[in-house]
């Protein structure tokens, strides 16, 4: 039977399974494994309703933890039940029960969750089988025993104890920290640095592609808990990274303070012994950890200073594509004379009457570049806690008898700069609510009516200042924004490579016509070599082609093969080699298949209609890639060239481990791994002409995507690409403009030497800069 229910003791409830299966633990998991001889057990710790899906198929999820090992970094696991079995299963499994399945395959998860990175998918139909030892309240004999599982039992390894290479349970208590920030791939990042009472440190970088899967972590001295955290070496020191299965639990570090953990996941031990151990970190962290972020109030402001803010956001608006406008009050009244950026009234977002009605207690703070994203995000109503914010005076152009406040959140993510909102539930947000309700409106009304207008707010419109926050960028910084601004003069005199920012205006790009700036590049031998044109192209698929001998049709175990004729005056004859999957035909919108003879039209022709395509040729006795001067593989009017100086072409039966497998996705990176080829990258190659008014500097731009945010290999074959970037560039460098006229390009800048014979140039390029958003 699929389902069965087992009763007695632990040998018993073992002894019930066929003799010929043995136990596999959770972290010995791999796709692509056989397991038909092999069960996993659990202790159910969720249980989901039934439902069913869109084609009517009933499904069941159970998510099991391990017994043994729950503290291990696979920790639990999600199984999926189809059909009838989970039917079966939705009416006798629940939370507590022992559970062990076997004849299940496995698939990587598709869940968005802290568990295993594979998932159990179990049917009747597959002939599936779960044994249930249910967790009952039903009196038993004294010959039987129901299991009871417990909470799981966790070690925690003090911070002076680690080892590199082991992945353990750890508390610690918060010395610094960055508030998560989007690092340069898809992932958000969090830096956090803890401390325990062995005076150890650990620093740890934390990525999770979820933000609200990171530590919620609000000040300096908060508690964390991790769980199943990876612990390595990294520049002679100890270093903490996420690991499969890490979790987090973080609690405030204030002593009596509710013991009230802050994470994401809805399944989490707490013990007894886990309240101490945060009690006795709360108590140590009161007499050996200070707070070194000043926390101020606005009335407290004495410029200039960093400190932390924690305010509550009544107005925000767009400033452009790199800044963005926040307006927050904390109940009290800056002291100075503040700045106020003139935005239109329809461009923010806010209640109008209020924020007119808080004029006189509200500051305006620009936020920056990597912190505008979050910003942008952030409800009108909301606490928020703003990290490492700048105020600092400034006069008035013209005006050196008065000077008002600026506040700024500044790029990058040096001394823990950033943004977190606060839940309704932290002590200080119901702190901060209790003091706006007490604040007397009345006199903050009076005080705006008898200040001077003068002196109460200077209104600045964009562009009247040369100051970065008023003349603003049509580029963004993505990294490395503490580097300070240095002048082109200075970097023309300086021959020591090293990287810059800079500030400077486009006065001049090449080459004029765009299309021609897509070239295709090596990223190991760093060959750089023009992509053919349609006619260029042409020409080598047919002297490709040529090359077709008419003798018997060779074939692979995994194609099944056709010839067939041309239909003009050549009489040529082409080889379709269509590649199978577990023996069968694919549809043609999935499939991938190697054609044999083809020219540019007829290849271009085939793509419409199959997923891929890779060009071949008859070499002995077997087919083999065409010289790599032509693509190795086609995906619509995509083409793929590889590296021939760096590429070890395989035969084409090479790709039959990639047919085998359960999914073939057939995407050129599989398919360049799997024939030994080095793909070549699309990239644009330009070169600027920046002008600063310090100097003139010719900077080169090799950029696949990112400075554009169009993808170098669809500029050649998509209309609306090329327009883009045309007008991209008319922003960038408007033609019959002068100098003063253009606009400010923010940049990262490297130089390198180059040696051309027996002599080194320097040269520059930029890196880590995009286009703004809204350009």
């Amino acid at each position: 039977m699929p389902l069965q229910m087992l009763k007695g003791s632990a040998r018993v409830q073992k002894n019930s399974l066929p003799s010929d299966l043995q136990k596999v633990d959770f972290e010995h998991l791999q796709l692509g494994s056989d397991y038909a001889s092999k069960y996993l057990q659990g202790t159910v710790v969720i249980s989901h309703p039934l439902t069913r899906l869109g084609n009517g198929t009933s499904f069941f999820k159970v998510v099991l933890q391990e017994s043994e090992n729950s503290y291990s970094r696979t920790g639990t696991i999600n199984i999926l039940v189809f059909g009838k079995l989970a039917e079966d299963c939705d009416s006798v499994v629940h939370q507590g029960d022992i559970m062990m399945v076997t004849g299940f395959s496995l698939a990587k998860s598709t869940s968005e969750d802290d568990r295993h990175c594979c998932q159990l998918e179990v049917s009747e139909e597959a002939g599936s089988t779960i044994y249930i030892c249910t967790r009952s309240s039903r009196a038993t004999t004294s010959s039987e025993t129901v299991a009871v599982p417990v909470a799981p039992k966790y070690t925690y390894t003090p911070l002076n104890h680690l080892k590199a290479g082991t992945v353990v349970n750890l508390y610690g208590a918060v010395k610094f920290f960055k508030p998560p920030y989007v690092c340069k791939g898809t992932d958000y990042c969090s830096v956090i640095t803890i401390v325990d009472q062995s005076n150890a440190k650990l620093i740890c970088s934390l990525f999770n592609s979820n933000r609200n899967a990171l530590p919620e972590i609000y000040k300096n001295g908060d508690i964390v808990r991790f769980h199943r955290i990876k612990v390595r070496e990294f520049n002679g020191q100890l270093q903490g990274i996420t690991s499969c299965g890490f979790a987090a639990l973080t609690f405030d570090g204030t002593i009596g303070a509710p013991m009230v953990p802050r994470t994401s996941s809805k399944l989490f031990t707490f013990t007894d012994e886990d309240k101490r151990t945060v009690e006795d970190l709360r108590l140590w962290v009161a007499s050996n950890l200070l707070n070194t972020a000043p926390a101020a109030k606005l009335s407290d402001i004495q410029p200039p200073v960093f400190f932390e803010l924690t305010c509550q956001l009544v107005g925000k608006a767009k400033v452009d594509g790199s800044s963005y406008l926040l307006k927050v009050w904390d109940g009290t009244k800056c002291p100075f004379p503040s700045w106020k950026l003139l935005v239109k009234e329809d461009d923010l977002e806010g209640d109008s009457i209020l924020i007119r009605h808080l004029k006189n207690l509200t500051v305006d703070i620009v936020v920056y570049d990597n912190h505008v994203q979050l910003a942008r995000s952030l409800k009108v109503g909301s606490f928020i806690r703003m990290y490492n914010l700048h105020a600092k005076p400034q006069s008035p152009e013209g005006r050196s008898d008065i000077s008002y406040m600026q506040f700024h959140l500044h790029s990058g993510t040096g001394y823990g700069r950033g943004i977190t909102v606060l839940p309704e539930s932290h002590t200080d947000v119901k702190e901060l609510k209790a003091f706006l309700d007490s604040v007397d409106m009345t006199d903050s009304e009076c005080s705006e009516r008898t200040s001077s207008p003068e002196l109460e707010h200077t209104y600045i419109p964009l562009g009247s200042c040369l100051e970065r926050c008023q003349q603003l960028s049509v580029t963004v910084l993505t990294d490395h924004q503490h580097f300070d601004e240095t002048a082109l003069g200075t970097i023309m005199n300086s021959r020591i490579p090293q990287p810059y920012r800079i500030r400077a205006k486009l006065t001049r790009f090449e080459p004029k016509k765009l299309h021609q700036s897509v070239k295709l590049h090596c990223p190991q031998c760093n060959l750089m070599q023009e992509v053919p044109d349609g006619a260029e192209l042409d020409s080598i698929m047919r002297e490709a082609s040529a090359t077709r001998s008419d003798s018997d049709l060779l074939s692979t175990s995994f194609c099944e093969s056709v010839v067939w004729g041309t239909e003009n005056q050549e009489q040529r004859r082409i080889a379709v080699h269509f590649v199978k999957h577990d023996e069968l035909l694919q549809e043609p919108e999935v499939s991938l298949i190697l054609i044999e003879g083809g020219t540019l039209k007829e290849i271009l022709k085939l793509s419409k209609k199959f997923k891929g395509i890779i060009p071949v040729r008859s070499a002995e006795d077997e087919l083999t890639l065409l010289d790599l001067s032509a693509p190795f593989f086609w995906q619509g009017n995509l083409q793929y060239y590889g590296c021939k100086h760096c590429s070890y072409p395989k035969a084409v039966s090479s790709l039959s481990s990639l047919a085998a497998r359960e999914d073939p996705s057939w995407e050129p990176t599989a398919i360049s791994q799997a024939l030994g080829v080095v793909p070549l990258q699309h990239v644009f190659v330009m070169k600027f002409t920046l002008d600063d008014g310090t100097g003139t500097l010719d900077v080169y731009l090799m950029d696949c995507k990112k400075f554009f945010q169009i993808p170098a290999s669809e500029v050649l074959i998509n209309n609306l690409f090329q327009e883009k970037m045309e007008r991209i560039m008319n922003k960038l460098c408007p033609p019959g403009k002068n100098f003063g006229e253009l606009p400010w390009l923010e940049c990262f800048i490297k130089s390198y030497y180059v040696r051309d014979g027996s002599e080194e140039q320097l040269c520059y390029q930029i890196f880590d800069t995009m286009i703004a958003e809204d350009i």
